[in-house]
C-alpha cells in the first residue's frame, strides 16, 4: 500500500475520532497527517514524512488549539436582548409595588413589579433587575 494513501486513512481515523471527542486535538493531528500524505505523494522518505507529522502536529497542538478552545469555551455571559438586562441596575421611576410600577433600564422605561410582593419601592431608588416577564421587569432593591 502507498505511503501517501497510509496517511490519509490515518487523517480519516483522526478526523471521525475528533468528532466524537471534541478535544481540537485529534483533528489537528488528522490535518497533521494529511499534510504528511502530501508530502509521502511527493516522494519523501519516511523518517523526513515522520518529521513533517511531528513538526505540523507540534506547530499545530501548541498554536492552533488554544485558539480553538477558546472559541469553543465562549462564556454563557454574552446574553442578548433581553436577557443582557437581567442581572443590571434599574432607576425607580414610579412607585414599584407587587402589583405594577415603572422603572428605567439603560435609558428605557418599562413596567415593573417587586420580586417580593410585600415591598413597595419608593421613586429614585435604585434597584437591580432579577427577571424579565414578557414586557415587566421583577426588581429588587439593592441594599
Amino acid at each position: 500500500m502507498e505511503p501517501w494513501l497510509i496517511w490519509l486513512i490515518i487523517a480519516a481515523v483522526l478526523a471521525v475520532a475528533e468528532i466524537f471527542t471534541l478535544t481540537a486535538a485529534l483533528g489537528i493531528l488528522g490535518g497533521a497527517a494529511l499534510v504528511t500524505a502530501g508530502s509521502a505523494a511527493v516522494g519523501l522518505p519516511l523518517s523526513l514524512q515522520l518529521l513533517v507529522f511531528a513538526v505540523v502536529a507540534a506547530a499545530g497542538l501548541l498554536f492552533l488549539r488554544p485558539l480553538a478552545l477558546r472559541r469553543v469555551r465562549r462564556s454563557p455571559a454574552e446574553r442578548f436582548g433581553v436577557d443582557a438586562l437581567v442581572g443590571s441596575a434599574a432607576y425607580v421611576v414610579s412607585e414599584v409595588t407587587g402589583m405594577g410600577g415603572r422603572v428605567r433600564i439603560g435609558g428605557e422605561e418599562w413596567t415593573a413589579r417587586a420580586y417580593d410582593e410585600t415591598l413597595v419601592i419608593p421613586p429614585g431608588t435604585t434597584v437591580d433587575v432579577i427577571e424579565i416577564t414578557g414586557a415587566t421587569a421583577l426588581v429588587y432593591p439593592r441594599e
